[in-house]
């Protein structure tokens, strides 16, 4: 599952391949952002990313994507 974090101030985004479910991720940065902790998100070969919360500006989760077999045409 890739996500996308995009940190205020800040031109460029996070991107993490995380092993969790777009459920488990909403649910942790619900988390982050009602009480103010920081955000961390571990990521498939289990290295933690931490980002304060006051500091997040958005939170792209994005779906699994199909691999695709074959020639494109």
């Amino acid at each position: 599952m890739e996500v996308r974090i995009g940190v205020q101030n800040s031109t460029r985004e996070v991107v993490i391949e995380s092993a969790g479910t777009a459920d488990q991720i909403a649910k942790a940065v619900q988390a982050a952002l009602s009480s103010g902790e920081n955000l961390i998100l571990t990521d498939e070969k289990g290295r933690q990313v931490i980002v304060p919360a006051n500091a997040l500006a958005y939170v792209d989760i994005a779906a699994p994507e199909a691999r695709r077999v074959g020639f494109g045409g």
